[in-house]
Protein backbone atom coordinates (compact mmCIF):
# COMPACT_ATOMS: atom_id res chain seq x y z
CA UNK A 1 0.00 0.00 0.00
CA UNK A 2 1.29 3.71 -1.05
CA UNK A 3 2.07 5.78 1.77
CA UNK A 4 0.54 9.38 0.93
CA UNK A 5 0.72 11.36 4.45
CA UNK A 6 3.40 10.80 7.24
CA UNK A 7 5.20 12.80 9.68
CA UNK A 8 7.96 14.62 8.66
CA UNK A 9 11.22 13.26 9.40
CA UNK A 10 11.92 16.41 10.68
CA UNK A 11 9.40 16.17 13.74
CA UNK A 12 10.11 13.68 16.35
CA UNK A 13 7.19 11.09 17.33
CA UNK A 14 6.33 12.20 20.40
CA UNK A 15 3.25 13.88 21.29
CA UNK A 16 3.28 18.11 22.19
CA UNK A 17 1.56 19.79 24.62
CA UNK A 18 -0.56 21.95 23.09
CA UNK A 19 -4.52 22.89 23.69
CA UNK A 20 -7.07 21.27 21.50
CA UNK A 21 -7.44 23.49 18.80
CA UNK A 22 -4.01 25.28 18.88
CA UNK A 23 -2.17 25.85 15.42
CA UNK A 24 1.54 25.32 17.31
CA UNK A 25 0.95 21.76 16.14
CA UNK A 26 0.19 23.21 12.03
CA UNK A 27 3.00 25.08 11.79
CA UNK A 28 5.60 22.88 13.41
CA UNK A 29 4.53 19.90 10.80
CA UNK A 30 4.96 22.96 7.82
CA UNK A 31 8.78 23.51 9.56
CA UNK A 32 9.31 19.80 9.81
CA UNK A 33 8.15 19.40 6.14
CA UNK A 34 10.16 22.56 4.85
CA UNK A 35 13.58 20.72 6.55
CA UNK A 36 12.62 17.38 4.57
CA UNK A 37 12.04 18.73 1.60
CA UNK A 38 15.57 21.20 1.53
CA UNK A 39 17.20 18.54 3.28
CA UNK A 40 18.72 20.91 5.66
CA UNK A 41 17.84 18.95 9.67
CA UNK A 42 21.48 18.13 10.01
CA UNK A 43 22.55 21.40 9.41
CA UNK A 44 19.65 23.48 11.13
CA UNK A 45 19.63 25.11 14.43
CA UNK A 46 16.20 26.26 16.05
CA UNK A 47 15.56 28.96 18.57
CA UNK A 48 12.75 29.16 21.16
CA UNK A 49 12.60 31.39 23.60
CA UNK A 50 9.89 31.43 26.52
CA UNK A 51 6.08 31.23 25.66
CA UNK A 52 4.23 28.35 24.59
CA UNK A 53 6.47 27.03 22.13
CA UNK A 54 9.07 26.58 25.01
CA UNK A 55 9.17 22.96 24.64
CA UNK A 56 9.71 22.52 20.87
CA UNK A 57 13.41 21.35 20.92
CA UNK A 58 11.12 18.36 22.37
CA UNK A 59 9.44 18.11 18.47
CA UNK A 60 12.16 19.09 15.85
CA UNK A 61 14.31 16.48 14.92
CA UNK A 62 17.17 19.30 14.46
CA UNK A 63 19.35 20.78 16.99
CA UNK A 64 17.67 23.53 19.25
CA UNK A 65 18.70 26.37 21.60
CA UNK A 66 16.61 27.74 24.22
CA UNK A 67 17.07 31.30 24.72
CA UNK A 68 15.74 33.37 27.45
CA UNK A 69 12.32 35.38 27.01
CA UNK A 70 12.48 38.38 23.75
CA UNK A 71 16.64 36.98 23.36
CA UNK A 72 15.79 34.61 20.57
CA UNK A 73 16.96 36.72 17.79
CA UNK A 74 20.47 37.48 19.48
CA UNK A 75 21.22 33.85 20.47
CA UNK A 76 20.09 32.98 16.86
CA UNK A 77 22.84 36.24 15.85
CA UNK A 78 25.38 34.35 17.76
CA UNK A 79 24.60 30.63 16.46
CA UNK A 80 24.65 31.59 12.78
CA UNK A 81 27.62 34.07 12.95
CA UNK A 82 29.88 31.49 14.40
CA UNK A 83 28.44 28.85 12.05
CA UNK A 84 27.41 30.41 9.08
CA UNK A 85 27.09 27.31 7.08
CA UNK A 86 23.77 26.14 9.56
CA UNK A 87 20.62 27.48 9.20
CA UNK A 88 19.34 29.09 11.54
CA UNK A 89 15.36 29.75 12.68
CA UNK A 90 14.26 30.71 15.84
CA UNK A 91 10.00 29.94 16.62
CA UNK A 92 8.27 32.93 18.81
CA UNK A 93 4.92 33.98 19.74
CA UNK A 94 3.78 37.89 19.94
CA UNK A 95 4.78 38.61 23.55
CA UNK A 96 8.04 37.21 22.92
CA UNK A 97 9.01 39.04 19.61
CA UNK A 98 7.18 42.16 20.11
CA UNK A 99 6.99 42.79 23.53
CA UNK A 100 10.24 41.80 25.91
CA UNK A 101 11.98 40.94 22.16
CA UNK A 102 11.42 43.62 20.66
CA UNK A 103 14.52 45.79 20.50
CA UNK A 104 16.56 42.23 19.20
CA UNK A 105 13.59 41.47 16.65
CA UNK A 106 14.26 45.23 15.33
CA UNK A 107 18.25 45.08 15.21
CA UNK A 108 18.65 41.46 14.06
CA UNK A 109 15.85 42.78 10.98
CA UNK A 110 17.39 46.32 10.60
CA UNK A 111 21.32 44.37 10.42
CA UNK A 112 20.32 41.98 8.16
CA UNK A 113 21.28 39.11 10.15
CA UNK A 114 20.57 35.79 7.71
CA UNK A 115 18.23 34.17 9.96
CA UNK A 116 14.67 33.15 9.60
CA UNK A 117 11.95 33.83 12.07
CA UNK A 118 8.72 31.92 12.74
CA UNK A 119 6.58 34.33 14.28
CA UNK A 120 3.22 33.02 15.72
CA UNK A 121 0.22 35.95 16.46
CA UNK A 122 -2.50 34.69 18.32
CA UNK A 123 -3.07 37.92 20.11
CA UNK A 124 -2.42 37.60 23.53
CA UNK A 125 -0.34 35.84 26.16
CA UNK A 126 -0.84 31.77 25.84
CA UNK A 127 1.39 30.43 28.37
CA UNK A 128 1.02 32.77 31.16
CA UNK A 129 -2.59 33.07 31.55
CA UNK A 130 -3.68 35.05 28.40
CA UNK A 131 -2.85 38.49 29.70
CA UNK A 132 -2.83 41.14 26.84
CA UNK A 133 0.05 41.17 24.29
CA UNK A 134 1.51 43.76 21.44
CA UNK A 135 -1.32 42.06 19.26
CA UNK A 136 -4.31 41.78 20.94
CA UNK A 137 -6.90 44.19 19.26
CA UNK A 138 -8.42 47.16 20.33
CA UNK A 139 -11.52 46.33 22.75
CA UNK A 140 -10.54 42.27 22.65
CA UNK A 141 -10.99 40.91 26.42
CA UNK A 142 -8.04 39.82 28.43
CA UNK A 143 -6.89 38.83 31.60
CA UNK A 144 -5.70 41.96 31.99
CA UNK A 145 -8.28 44.33 29.80
CA UNK A 146 -11.64 42.60 31.12
CA UNK A 147 -13.01 45.84 29.83
CA UNK A 148 -11.41 45.36 26.69
CA UNK A 149 -7.99 46.52 25.58
CA UNK A 150 -8.55 50.50 25.37
CA UNK A 151 -6.16 51.76 22.78
CA UNK A 152 -6.08 55.45 25.20
CA UNK A 153 -4.14 53.56 27.79
CA UNK A 154 -2.82 50.48 26.26
CA UNK A 155 -1.99 51.71 22.94
CA UNK A 156 -2.49 50.27 19.57
CA UNK A 157 -1.78 46.48 18.19
CA UNK A 158 1.82 46.41 16.61
CA UNK A 159 1.71 45.72 12.81
CA UNK A 160 5.38 43.46 13.22
CA UNK A 161 5.17 43.01 9.33
CA UNK A 162 4.31 46.30 8.03
CA UNK A 163 7.20 47.99 10.82
CA UNK A 164 9.71 45.75 9.76
CA UNK A 165 9.35 45.80 5.92
CA UNK A 166 10.54 49.44 6.21
CA UNK A 167 13.75 48.14 6.86
CA UNK A 168 16.91 47.37 4.52
CA UNK A 169 18.02 44.44 6.57
CA UNK A 170 14.67 42.55 5.79
CA UNK A 171 14.65 40.27 3.03
CA UNK A 172 11.01 39.08 3.55
CA UNK A 173 8.11 40.11 5.83
CA UNK A 174 5.32 38.13 4.70
CA UNK A 175 1.83 36.98 6.73
CA UNK A 176 0.15 34.13 6.30
CA UNK A 177 -2.41 31.84 8.17
CA UNK A 178 -3.61 28.33 9.01
CA UNK A 179 -7.34 28.40 9.29
CA UNK A 180 -7.67 26.81 5.86
CA UNK A 181 -6.31 23.96 3.69
CA UNK A 182 -5.81 27.25 1.11
CA UNK A 183 -4.12 29.32 3.78
CA UNK A 184 -2.14 26.32 4.96
CA UNK A 185 -0.64 25.66 1.68
CA UNK A 186 0.09 29.65 1.21
CA UNK A 187 2.06 29.69 5.16
CA UNK A 188 4.26 26.62 3.99
CA UNK A 189 4.97 28.27 0.47
CA UNK A 190 6.41 30.77 2.56
CA UNK A 191 8.06 28.89 5.37
CA UNK A 192 9.75 27.26 2.41
CA UNK A 193 11.06 30.80 0.98
CA UNK A 194 11.88 32.20 4.47
CA UNK A 195 14.24 29.26 4.34
CA UNK A 196 15.28 29.40 1.22
CA UNK A 197 16.62 32.97 1.53
CA UNK A 198 18.86 32.04 4.81
CA UNK A 199 20.38 29.46 1.90
CA UNK A 200 20.50 31.87 -0.47
CA UNK A 201 22.51 34.82 1.80
CA UNK A 202 19.44 36.95 1.38
CA UNK A 203 19.26 38.27 5.16
CA UNK A 204 16.41 38.67 7.60
CA UNK A 205 13.21 36.34 6.94
CA UNK A 206 10.50 36.76 9.41
CA UNK A 207 6.98 35.04 8.42
CA UNK A 208 4.13 35.80 10.93
CA UNK A 209 1.52 33.28 11.16
CA UNK A 210 -1.90 34.61 12.42
CA UNK A 211 -3.02 31.76 14.99
CA UNK A 212 -5.29 31.01 17.18
CA UNK A 213 -5.42 30.49 21.18
CA UNK A 214 -9.10 29.07 22.03
CA UNK A 215 -8.53 27.85 25.36
CA UNK A 216 -7.50 31.19 26.40
CA UNK A 217 -10.08 32.98 23.84
CA UNK A 218 -12.86 31.14 25.63
CA UNK A 219 -13.85 29.70 22.82
CA UNK A 220 -14.09 26.25 20.95
CA UNK A 221 -11.39 25.23 18.15
CA UNK A 222 -14.14 26.05 15.78
CA UNK A 223 -15.41 29.32 17.16
CA UNK A 224 -11.89 30.65 17.20
CA UNK A 225 -11.19 30.04 14.19
CA UNK A 226 -14.15 31.97 13.05
CA UNK A 227 -13.06 34.70 15.14
CA UNK A 228 -9.68 35.01 13.22
CA UNK A 229 -11.22 35.22 10.96
CA UNK A 230 -13.75 37.76 11.29
CA UNK A 231 -11.48 39.90 13.78
CA UNK A 232 -7.88 39.35 13.16
CA UNK A 233 -7.38 39.38 9.58
CA UNK A 234 -9.05 42.86 9.03
CA UNK A 235 -6.58 44.01 11.08
CA UNK A 236 -3.73 42.03 10.10
CA UNK A 237 -4.10 41.46 6.23
CA UNK A 238 -2.52 38.27 4.99
CA UNK A 239 0.52 39.11 2.30
CA UNK A 240 3.68 39.64 1.34
CA UNK A 241 4.99 43.24 2.60
CA UNK A 242 8.79 43.20 1.15
CA UNK A 243 10.34 40.52 -0.78
CA UNK A 244 14.22 40.83 -2.15
CA UNK A 245 17.09 40.44 -0.41
CA UNK A 246 19.03 43.17 2.12
CA UNK A 247 19.68 46.48 1.34
CA UNK A 248 16.68 46.33 -1.46
CA UNK A 249 14.74 49.50 -1.07
CA UNK A 250 11.49 49.57 -1.09
CA UNK A 251 9.36 50.70 -4.54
Amino acid sequence: MAVVFERPHGLLNVPTHYCPGCTHGIVHRLVGEVLDELGIEGKTVGVAPVGCAVFAYDYFSCDMIQAPHGRAPAVATGAKRANPDNVVFTYQGDGDIAAIGTAETVHAATRGENITIIFINNAIYGMTGGQMAPTSLPNQVTQTTPYGRDVNTAGYPIRLCEMLQTLDGVALAQRVAVDSVAHVNQAKKAILKGFQNQIDKKGFSIIEVVSTCPTNWGMSPVKALDWLRENMLPYYPLGIYKDGEKGDRLK
